[in-house]
């Protein structure tokens, strides 16, 4: 059985350049932040360009520092979702943290005001850190400068950041060639489902359409309300390969919505060592229990190996990354010590954390006991976001959508998020979807012996592109049977 790995998401239903100036002209600090000239880089505060201002390169964006910044940004708000998820839900977890972030930065696009701000922060879009030397106003493009370098924060515009998340969904769409054949399939999809004859403005539906590929499809809320329900479900359940199936059910659409945004990924990929079955065999995975019981334990196939993987430790928990085949995604895996220790490690799993550990991993020999598991996570996310910040674009009366008509007053309804999850010998499947309805008034020496990693009892792990850092999903086992 080949393993497959899908994830889908997303529903919503219903760069800038500054200008440095310095002795003999300006300089202008680019999309990516850098300082350019024609004649290559100049590095620090106040530098002056080589040839004057006919040297300036304005407005050169860097597409692998956009990428990476788009890919930061979701994985930032990805560690931010999953502390307010892991205190919130119980059990196991498993969520797309890309499929929500992708669906989310679709709706952006029409936010505006304090919907816009608050949907930024949240969301953790990119702010450049720019260094300058202050101007004395009054002179033009030939400003004098103070001589003091000033730091500035530059939140990414409108204008910029959907290109970049553009970049980002090409990149994820095209994975390299292994002897003629893709060394996995990837592919990530979007549409937009609007009223029939709804005035949608027509700079917000070409910046989903120029950056997500978002086509928009007509569909009847209003007098076919049901009908419209099961065609967006059947396109979730045809990009899905039937794994994610009534992602949206009844009630969450009604007369009053007026555009469902998805976004769906596909992933398919086998381990790049597979466990060997015949290696397979059943063990004790412990888990706490409730408060005031004893802890418990289940018997459940546990698979192994001894191989070399990505693998790093603390003194308060151990981490391996293994790899799909061909090296260009993993699963990486985080283990507390002690089995009643993953509350205390969900509490230091932040961006900044996660981006420091996950710079020490080292390729060591790893004797690997992992459990098979398969589960399905469901729940809705309106509540979670509007503790996260986004409070404005859930209310009728203070959301502001007007980037995307101004016909009505729209608001987020309701977000809703499904996520099935199996892995076993081959590799991993899965699936994910997420509805937002918005509606009117929305490395060390080789050691000689290798590393123990038995994962028997609760753990965090996910999955994640390599190429650009993007987390594409996340979650937990806490009993895998």
């Amino acid at each position: 059985m080949k393993a497959r790995y899908w994830i889908v998401a997303g529903f919503l239903v219903a760069g800038a350049i500054q200008v440095m100036a310095t002795p003999g002209g300006p300089v202008i600090v680019t999309q990516d932040g850098d300082v350019l000239t024609a004649k290559g880089q100049l590095k620090g505060p106040g530098r002056r360009p080589p040839h004057g201002p006919k040297d300036i390169a304005m407005n050169r964006p860097n597409p692998a520092k956009e990428i990476a910044a788009v890919a930061k940004s979701g994985n930032a708000f990805a560690t931010d979702l999953y502390a307010k998820l892991a205190g919130k839900e119980k059990g196991n977890l498993f969520f797309s943290p890309a499929s929500i972030h992708t669906a989310l930065a679709m709706t952006y696009a029409g936010a505006r005001g304090n919907t816009e701000k608050q949907m930024f922060t949240t969301l953790k879009f990119p702010i450049d850190k720019r260094w300058g030397s202050a101007p004395v106003k009054g002179e033009g493009m030939n400003m004098r400068t103070t001589g003091r370098a000033v730091r500035t924060l530059v939140p990414w515009p409108q204008d910029r950041l959907h290109p970049a998340y553009g970049l980002l969904i090409k990149k994820l769409n095209a994975p390299r060639k292994v002897r003629g054949k893709p060394a996995y399939e990837l592919v990530v999809a979007n549409a937009l489902w609007g009223q029939k004859g709804y005035p949608f403005k027509e700079v917000f539906t070409k910046t989903v359409k120029a950056n997500y590929d978002a086509g928009l499809e007509e569909v009847d809320y209003v007098k076919a309300t049901e009908a419209s329900r099961k065609k967006i479900n059947a396109w979730v359940e045809k990009k899905t390969k039937q794994k994610i199936k009534n992602l949206i059910p009844r009630g969450v659409v009604n007369p009053a919505t007026r555009l469902v945004l998805t976004n769906a990924i596909y992933f398919k990929s086998n381990w790049d060592e597979k466990f060997e079955k015949g290696a397979t065999r059943e063990g004790k995975f412990r888990f706490p229990a409730r408060a005031g019981e004893m802890a418990m334990a289940v018997r459940v196939p546990f698979m192994h190996q001894q191989k070399r993987h990505g693998y790093m430790e603390t003194d308060t928990f151990q981490a391996v990354d293994l790899m799909y085949r061909y090296g260009d995604l993993s699963m990486t895996i985080f283990l507390p010590r002690k089995f009643a220790d993953l509350a205390a490690f969900e509490k230091t799993l932040t961006a900044r954390n996660l981006t420091k550990w996950l710079g020490q991993f080292k390729r060591e020999t790893v004797q690997l006991s992992l459990p098979k598991f398969k589960f399905t996570s469901q729940f809705g996310l309106a509540k979670t976001l509007k503790t996260m910040g986004m409070t404005d674009a859930f209310s009728p009366k203070t959301a502001d959508f007007s980037g995307m008509t101004t016909a009505d007053k729209l608001f987020i309804s309701a977000v809703i998020h499904k996520a099935f999850v199996a892995v076993d010998e081959e590799g991993t499947e899965a699936a994910a979807a997420t509805a937002v309805d918005i509606a009117m008034t929305a490395m060390p020496p080789r050691p000689k012996q290798p590393k123990v990693f038995k994962a028997d009892h609760p753990f965090v792990f996910m999955i994640r592109h390599r190429a650009t850092g993007s987390i594409l999903f996340m979650g937990r086992v806490m009993n895998p049977k």
